[in-house]
C-alpha cells in the first residue's frame, strides 16, 4: 500500500528551509485550496439571503457539486497521484496546477452568474471553461502516469484521468438544460447530466480514492484482493456510466435502471475490502465515521434513483430526479469530502507525529457527536418527508456538517502555534555556543532527535499555550457518549418535529387536550374532483392516519393538512398513507394542484370529545400591484405578433407538448405555468378550409391535461379526454369553416388551466379573402396572480372573477415596448381572438377607424359599403373572434387597446408605430 501521508524524510524538529519541497508543498496547497474557502463563504451567503436569491436551489448545488467538490477533487486529486506515483512536480508544474483550478473556478462562477438572470449563453461560456480545465487536468494526470514508474496503484491514477473525461460531457448536458428545453428532453438531460457528473466525475474518483484512503484512514493494512476488486469495481462503474448516460438520451428508463443497478453492483464490488478493512480496525474518529456513512449513502442514492425510474417509468419527471438531490449532495459528497479533509489537511499541515496527532485530534473534536447528529438527521429528513420533523431533521444534519468549520479552525490554530514553539525552540538551540550545547546533560540529548528519527510525543517540548497532544484517538467510551447525545438530539428533533405535526388546530380553542395514544385510520378515494368520503370524524387526542387513493380515471391529485403533512401527487391508481398528526382542533384537508380546491376537494376533519369550533370567513382576494409602466424582465422574450405563414400542404401534422414552468406574465410578475410547447399561449396555427390537423398530445406536466380544438367538428369522448403525465393521445379534425377559432386545455377547472397558459389560436381565413399589407393576431387573456412569484393561479380570485392582469399574447403591455410596425398607407388586418377564461373584449385602435370588421365567421363591415359605414371597436365575448382591417393615414404611434379600460388598466395595451 503506498504511504499516501508520508513526507520528504527531514528532520522534523528543525523548521523547514525556505525553497525545500515541503515549504513549496505546503504553499501550493494554501494557494490551490483558497477557492474552497471562497465558495464555502457564498454558500452560506446564499443559505442566509434564502428564496430572494434567485434560482437559490440551483446554486446550492452547484456551488457545492462545481464550486467546492471539483475544485477539492483537483487538490486532492493532485496530491493522492504524487502519494501513488511517488512523483515530485517541479515548482513551474505546481504554477501551472494553480492556474488550471483558477480556470476552472472563473468558469464555475461564470455558470452561476449566467443562471441568475437567465442568460443561457454566459452558462454555456461558462460551461465551456469549467470542460477545458477538467481536459487539461485529465491531459496533466496521464502525462505524470506516462512519466513514472510502474507501480500497482497506476490504474487509480488512470482512472482519475477517466473519471475528469466525464465532467465536460455533463457539463455540456447541463449547458443545454440553461435554455430550458421541453420534455422529454429536459428529464433526460438532467438524467445524462446526473450520471455523467455524480456517479461518473464523483463516483469514479471517490471511489478509486477509497481504495487506498480507507484503510489509511483506519490505520489497517490493505486486503488482498483490494487492489484487484478496486479495478473490477472501477472498469464496472465506467461501463455503468455509459449505460445510464446512452439510456437517458434515448429515453429507454430500462437501460436507465439497468445502468444505475451496475453503478450499485460496482460498488458493492469494493464496498466488500471496505467492510473487511472496517471490520478488522473499526473507525474511532470522525474522517472514519464521515468517509464510512458517505459510501452508504450513496449505496442508498443509487437504490433509491433505481427504484424511482423502475416506479415511473416513462413518467418520470424532473420533479423526481431532484427530489433525490438531499442525499446525494449532503449525505454523500459532501460527507466524503468533510471527512478526507479533516484527515488530510493536519497531514499537510505537517510538522512532525506529534504536532500531526494534535492536530487529528482537533479536527475529531466531537466528532461521533456530529457525524452521528448528520446522518440521523439525514434518516429522519428522508423517512418523515413533507413534514415538519421533515425539515427540522434536515436541519440538524446541516449543524452536524456545519461543526467541521470551528474543528478546522482550532486545528489550523493548535499546529500553527506549535509549529512556532517548535521552531522558536529550535532556532534558539542553534544559536547557543557550541559548547554549550557540547556540556547539555544525557536527559538533554535524549530530548534531541536523531536523524531521520522523530522523537517520542511524551519528550516533545510544547508552549503553555499548547498542551501536550491528546492522542488521535479518542476513547471508545467518549466517542460513545457523543454519538448518545447525537441520537439524543436526533429523538428530540423527532419529538419537537411531531408536536409540530400534530398542531392542526387553526382558529377558534380546543382546550388542552391530551394525546390518547390511540390512532385513528380512514380510507379516503379521491374522484371526480371531491374526497370520499368528505368529512371524517376524530376522537380528540387521537392520530390520524389517511389511507388515500386516487380512484379518478384520469385526474392526478393529492392531499395537504395546514400541519405540513402531505402525499405526493398520486396518478390514477396510485395510493399513499398520509399520517396526519395528533388531531387536537378541527381541520381541514385540500388537493393543492392548482383550481382543484375551488372545485370542491376538501377534506373535512371533526373532533369528537372536546370542545372545539372552527370561525373566520374567506379573505377578500386583493389584487397584486404591478407597475405596468415598467419594460419586461431581462429574460422575457416579446412574442411575434405576426401571423405566421399559411401551413404548407393539406395535412399538418404537428406536437403539442404540455409543460409546467415558471413565466414572467408581467414586469416582475411570474406565475407556476401551464404551457402548450413551453409558452404561456401555445403556438399559433395558420390553415385553409378543407386542411387536416393532425395534432399529437404529450402530457409532460405533472397532472392531468388535455385540448379542446373550437376549429375542429369531433365527438369529444375520445379526443377531448384528460391523459395523465406522461401519456399521449392523437387528435385528428379536418377545417370546415373560416374563422379564428380558440384551443384550450379542458380539464377542469378549465378556468384555472386557461388562465395558466393553456389556450391558443387556429386562424383560418375566409375563401375571398383578399391580401393585406400586414397581418397581426392578437389574443386576449386574463390571470390571476398568487401573493408570490412562481406560484400557480389564485383559484379564489378566479371565482370571485377578480383578475390582476389582462394581456395580448400571455404578458401585460408587451407591445408597449416592442410595437408593431406599419406603414402609411398600408392595409393592416390584426385577428383578434378573447381567450377568457372568463373576459371578453372590446377592441380599439385609438387615432383609426375600421372599414371592414369580420366576426364570428361573418362579415359585420366591408370597404366601400353602400352606407359609408365604418366600425370603432369589435366587440366579443369569451371564446369569440374575428379580424379587424384599418389602413392609417398618417404617421405617428396609435395605441391599440381593450376599451373596457378597466381591462386596459390591467395590461390590455400596446402600440403600432406607423412611419412614412
Amino acid at each position: 500500500m503506498p504511504e499516501i501521508t508520508s513526507r520528504p524524510q527531514e528532520d522534523p524538529g528543525r523548521p523547514a528551509p525556505k525553497g525545500s519541497d515541503r515549504t513549496r508543498r505546503s504553499a501550493w496547497h494554501r494557494k490551490a485550496s483558497a477557492p474552497v474557502s471562497v465558495w464555502l463563504v457564498a454558500l452560506l451567503a446564499v443559505v442566509i439571503g434564502g428564496h430572494w436569491i434567485p434560482q437559490q436551489r440551483w446554486l446550492l448545488v452547484h456551488m457545492v457539486t462545481l464550486g467546492v467538490a471539483t475544485t477539492s477533487i483537483l487538490v486532492w486529486g493532485q496530491y493522492f497521484t504524487e502519494s501513488i506515483l511517488h512523483e515530485k512536480l517541479a515548482e513551474p508544474d505546481r504554477k501551472r496546477q494553480v492556474w488550471r483550478i483558477r480556470i476552472l473556478n472563473l468558469g464555475v462562477l461564470a455558470c452561476c452568474v449566467g443562471m441568475v438572470p437567465s442568460w443561457p449563453w454566459v452558462v454555456v461560456a461558462g460551461a465551456t471553461v469549467v470542460g477545458l480545465a477538467m481536459c487539461w487536468y485529465a491531459l496533466d494526470l496521464g502525462l505524470q502516469v506516462r512519466r513514472a514508474l510502474p507501480g500497482r496503484f497506476d490504474a487509480t491514477v488512470r482512472f482519475y484521468s477517466a473519471a475528469a473525461c466525464l465532467l465536460p460531457l455533463g457539463a455540456i448536458a447541463g449547458a443545454v438544460m440553461a435554455f430550458s428545453p421541453e420534455e422529454p428532453w429536459r428529464t433526460r438531460l438532467l438524467m445524462a447530466h446526473q450520471g455523467l457528473n455524480i456517479m461518473g466525475f464523483v463516483g469514479l474518483t471517490a471511489v478509486g480514492t477509497l481504495v487506498t484512503l480507507w484503510p489509511t484512514v483506519l490505520r489497517t493494512k490493505m486486503q488482498p484482493t483490494q487492489d484487484r476488486n478496486g479495478r473490477r469495481a472501477l472498469w464496472i462503474m465506467c461501463a455503468a456510466v455509459l449505460v445510464m448516460t446512452v439510456g437517458s438520451l434515448a429515453g429507454w428508463w430500462w437501460l436507465e435502471a439497468a445502468g444505475v443497478l451496475a453503478e450499485l453492483a460496482g460498488l458493492c464490488v469494493v464496498g466488500v475490502d471496505l467492510v473487511r478493512c472496517a471490520m478488522k480496525k473499526p473507525p474511532r474518529d470522525f474522517p472514519g465515521y464521515s468517509m464510512g456513512a458517505a459510501v452508504i449513502w450513496f449505496a442508498i442514492w443509487l437504490g433509491w434513483l433505481a427504484a424511482t425510474i423502475l416506479i415511473k417509468r416513462d413518467h418520470l419527471l424532473q420533479e423526481d430526479i431532484t427530489a433525490l438531490t438531499v442525499p446525494v449532495v449532503i449525505g454523500f459528497l459532501l460527507q466524503l469530502l468533510l471527512g478526507a479533509m479533516s484527515y488530510l489537511m493536519p497531514m499537510v499541515m505537517g510538522g512532525g507525529p506529534a504536532i500531526v496527532r494534535a492536530t487529528n485530534a482537533r479536527m475529531h473534536t466531537l466528532g461521533a457527536l456530529r457525524a452521528t447528529a448528520t446522518n440521523a438527521g439525514l434518516v429522519i429528513w428522508a423517512l418523515a418527508a413533507g413534514t415538519w420533523t421533515s425539515r427540522i431533521g434536515l436541519g440538524l444534519a446541516i449543524l452536524g456538517m456545519a461543526g467541521f468549520l470551528p474543528a478546522m479552525v482550532a486545528m489550523v490554530k493548535t499546529g500553527v502555534g506549535m509549529l512556532r514553539a517548535k521552531r522558536a525552540a529550535v532556532e534558539q538551540k542553534a544559536s547557543a555556543p557550541a559548547a554549550e550545547r557540547a556540556d547539555h546533560s544525557p536527559e538533554g540529548r535524549s530530548e534531541a532527535p536523531e536523524p531521520g528519527k522523530v522523537a517520542p510525543a511524551s519528550k516533545m517540548r510544547t508552549s503553555t499555550n499548547h498542551p501536550a497532544p491528546a492522542p488521535t484517538a479518542p476513547t471508545s467510551r467518549r466517542s460513545f457518549a457523543e454519538a448518545a447525545i447525537g441520537l439524543g438530539a436526533a429523538l428530540g428533533a423527532v419529538a419537537v418535529g411531531r408536536r409540530l405535526d400534530g398542531d392542526t388546530s387553526e382558529s377558534g380553542s380546543s382546550g388542552h387536550v391530551t394525546a390518547t395514544g390511540r390512532t385513528t385510520t380512514v380510507k379516503v378515494s379521491m374522484k371526480d374532483m371531491h374526497y370520499h368520503p368528505s368529512a371524517v370524524e376524530v376522537p380528540a387526542g387521537n392520530r390520524l392516519v389517511v389511507q388515500l387513493y386516487n380512484a379518478d380515471p384520469e385526474q392526478t391529485h393529492d392531499l395537504y393538512f395546514p400541519s405540513g403533512a402531505a402525499s405526493r401527487r398520486l396518478a390514477p391508481g396510485q395510493s399513499q398513507t398520509v399520517d396526519a398528526g395528533v388531531i387536537t382542533a378541527p381541520t381541514q384537508g385540500w388537493c393543492t394542484i392548482v383550481g382543484h380546491r375551488s372545485m370542491g376537494m376538501e377534506l373535512d376533519v371533526t373532533v369528537s370529545g372536546a370542545s372545539a369550533s372552527q370561525s373566520g370567513s374567506a379573505a377578500t382576494p386583493t389584487r397584486r400591484k404591478i407597475d405596468l409602466t415598467k419594460a419586461p424582465g431581462a429574460g422575457f422574450h416579446t412574442r411575434d405578433a405576426r401571423l405566421p405563414a399559411l401551413l404548407a400542404g393539406r395535412d399538418h401534422p404537428m406536437t403539442l407538448t404540455v409543460t409546467e414552468s415558471t413565466q414572467e406574465v408581467a414586469p416582475g410578475a411570474t406565475i407556476r405555468a401551464m404551457t402548450y410547447n413551453g409558452r404561456v399561449m401555445g403556438p399559433a396555427i395558420h390553415a385553409r378550409i378543407g386542411d387536416t390537423m393532425d395534432v399529437h398530445l404529450i402530457n409532460r406536466g405533472s397532472m392531468g391535461h388535455s385540448i379542446d380544438f373550437h376549429a375542429g367538428t369531433v365527438s369529444p369522448n375520445a379526443v377531448m379526454r384528460t391523459i395523465s403525465p406522461g401519456a399521449s393521445l392523437d387528435y385528428r379534425f379536418t377545417l370546415h369553416r373560416s374563422g379564428v377559432w380558440l384551443y384550450h386545455c379542458s380539464t377542469m377547472p378549465m378556468s384555472s388551466h386557461i388562465a395558466a397558459g393553456m389556450y391558443g389560436a387556429v386562424v383560418v381565413p375566409p375563401h375571398d379573402l383578399a391580401r393585406a399589407d400586414r397581418e397581426y393576431l392578437l389574443v386576449q387573456s386574463e390571470t390571476y396572480l398568487d401573493a408570490a412569484n412562481g406560484k400557480e393561479v389564485d383559484a379564489d380570485k378566479i371565482a370571485a372573477e377578480t383578475p390582476d392582469l389582462t394581456m395580448f399574447n400571455g404578458h401585460a403591455n408587451q407591445y408597449v415596448f416592442a410595437p408593431l410596425t406599419a406603414k402609411v398607407g398600408e392595409r393592416v388586418r390584426i385577428w383578434v381572438l378573447a381567450a377568457g377564461p372568463s373576459r371578453g373584449i372590446s377592441f380599439h385602435v385609438v387615432g383609426t377607424q375600421f372599414d371592414t370588421v369580420f366576426k364570428e365567421g361573418a362579415y359585420l363591415l366591408r370597404p366601400d359599403n353602400a352606407e359609408g359605414g365604418g366600425a370603432q371597436a369589435l366587440d366579443l365575448a369569451s371564446a369569440q373572434g374575428g379580424f379587424v382591417e384599418m389602413v392609417f393615414e398618417e404617421p405617428g404611434r396609435y395605441t391599440f387597446v381593450n376599451h373596457s379600460f378597466v381591462e386596459m388598466e390591467r395590461g390590455a395595451r400596446g402600440l403600432i408605430e406607423v412611419t412614412s
